[in-house]
């Protein structure tokens, strides 16, 4: 008898007017250009050895995976953010501006990615532990203060991304992240891919890069109960030190989860995570939704055909690549 043979996942990032879907061996992005076109963006995964042994580790192989997310990811947001709002036939004009300011452009990266990464890293792990030790004549016991940590670790959280989603722009990205998921739950249910389906699905997915931040938070909390939260120094560089160990520790979870997620009880675990995207992600309109399958078929494409396929028009990304697996949504 003849098994079922398990359908390949997908993952996906929203952008600026557009979606990414990432398969085994290639990435697409689709975006919704001035002119009202789709334009698309193809870029092949990159394959080294040691990475792909990395990848078979627990707990090491979330590390490369957020590594490897964010390298590609940069990529197809870089290419959206050029492109989005810029006239076809004026790219080049556009260029030369570009160059101009390019300084100032390089400038203003470093200083995105510095504060990133002090915001990411600083604020969200340390500011907690400062906070929660102002509460220290009160509530001195050490379940109590990583509680309480833990409480505001969350709060900065929901707080950030519910500020964000404010803005015009973020809230069109987090709809276009609605309709990302509303894809992959619609190829996963077997259903035709048309814009009604589509729109007809959850804007919600287990395996999320939103329920993963998340779940850091909730990890955390209990592996810090293993560490000493006394004295605040070492309390603090201890923080610091468990950063990749929450991350890895995190990114099982989440694949545990999704494994569950059509087990009746064990489907629970994953609704934390669930109950943030009703944040992070948004009801997408149908133009936005034509985006999304629009990407996710010409991706389908490419794996079929080879990337022979993509038209002159299509802009591809010509570094030789070749990844096993996809990443988070």
């Amino acid at each position: 008898m003849s098994q079922q043979k398990t359908p390949p996942a997908y993952g996906g990032q929203a952008l600026i007017e557009g979606v990414m879907f990432g398969g085994k061996k290639d990435t697409v992005t689709a975006i919704r250009r001035k002119d009202d076109s789709i334009e698309y963006y193809h870029v092949p995964r990159e394959s080294h050895p040691v990475r792909t042994k990395l990848k078979k580790i627990p707990l090491i192989r979330g590390i490369v995976a957020l590594i490897e997310s964010a390298g590609n990811g940069s990529k197809h947001l870089t290419f959206a953010s050029d492109r989005y709002d810029v006239m076809p036939g004026e790219e080049e004009e556009h260029a030369k501006e570009e160059e101009t300011s390019k300084l100032v452009m390089i400038l203003g990266v470093a200083a995105v990615g510095v504060l990133s990464f002090i915001f990411g890293k600083f604020v969200f792990t340390l500011v907690p532990v400062f906070l929660a030790e102002l509460f220290q004549s009160v509530a001195p016991s050490k379940t109590a203060q990583i509680m309480i940590e833990s409480f505001f670790k969350l709060f900065l959280l929901l707080t950030y991304i519910g500020l964000i989603s404010m803005t015009p722009l973020i809230k069109r990205v987090f709809q276009y992240h609605g309709a990302e998921h509303k894809v992959i739950n619609n190829y996963e249910s077997n259903m035709e891919m048309t814009v009604e389906n589509v729109q007809s699905q959850s804007r919600l997915h287990y395996r999320c890069g939103s329920s993963f931040i998340l779940f850091t938070v909730i990890v955390g909390m209990f592996i810090y109960f293993l560490v000493p939260t006394d004295p605040l120094w070492l309390r603090v560089l201890n923080r610091i030190l468990l950063i990749p160990v929450v991350l890895g520790v995190s990114f099982e979870v989440l694949q545990l989860t999704n494994a569950v997620r059509n087990v009746p009880v064990l489907r629970y675990l994953g609704y934390p995570g669930l109950w943030l995207q009703l944040l992070t992600t948004k009801e997408p309109d149908d133009k936005q939704v034509e985006v999304a399958i629009a990407s996710f078929e010409k991706l389908l494409e490419v794996e079929e055909h080879g990337v022979g396929v993509l038209n002159p028009q299509i802009a591809i990304d010509t570094e030789e690549t070749n990844d096993p697996k996809p990443l988070l949504s």
